[in-house]
């Protein structure tokens, strides 16, 4: 797995990329040689934000975690990234290497039987083309963290989205690998 570091307001040391390389080397079994992580770290007034995320082929697996310490910030990303990848470890085995989640840290108490979501509600939306802007007031106004909309410059449908830091996204979608 190749690895790209980004420092904000920081410079990481040596220890720290050994530190990183070593927590995400237990994934190596897992994803194809080609995988990608992103590791970005930033250091605020008074806490260290560690974000990580791995691409391999089309999925992506994203955590962002915030500590007083960098180091426990990317203990706690390593825990979410697997624990994300054991709960959907069947879905995975299909996309990814056969058996190779079997390897990873132990099983945490879930249901069994996960193969199928269950969809507990349809809702159709309207297709009719408006702005970005007309978008994140709908969004607003209904209450909502985010919005499906065809946009009117390009007539394909968004999604624009509440972030966490209270700024706004737009998901654009485009053809992937």
């Amino acid at each position: 797995m190749k690895i790209t570091y980004t420092e904000r307001k920081c410079n990481l040391r040596d220890n720290f990329k050994q530190r990183v390389e070593k927590k995400l080397s237990k994934f190596d079994k897992i994803f194809s040689d080609d995988a990608q992580a992103f590791v970005v770290a930033t250091v605020d007034k008074s806490s260290q934000t560690v974000e990580i995320t791995i691409r391999d082929k089309s999925m992506v697996y994203r955590a962002e975690k915030t500590m007083p310490e960098m180091n426990d910030a990317v203990d706690k990303c390593v825990d979410v990234l697997g624990r994300q990848l054991r709960k959907n470890k069947s879905r995975l085995e299909k996309r990814l290497r056969q058996g190779s989640l079997e390897e990873l840290v132990a099983p945490v108490d879930e249901p069994e039987d996960e193969d199928d979501f269950t969809i507990v509600r349809t809702k159709e939306i309207p297709v009719k083309p408006i702005s970005v802007d007309e978008a994140i007031l709908q969004m607003n106004m209904v209450g909502h963290k985010f919005y499906v909309f065809t946009n009117a410059e390009t007539n394909e449908v968004n999604v624009v989205y509440l972030r966490d830091d209270g700024k706004y996204g737009l998901l654009v979608p485009t053809m992937g690998e």
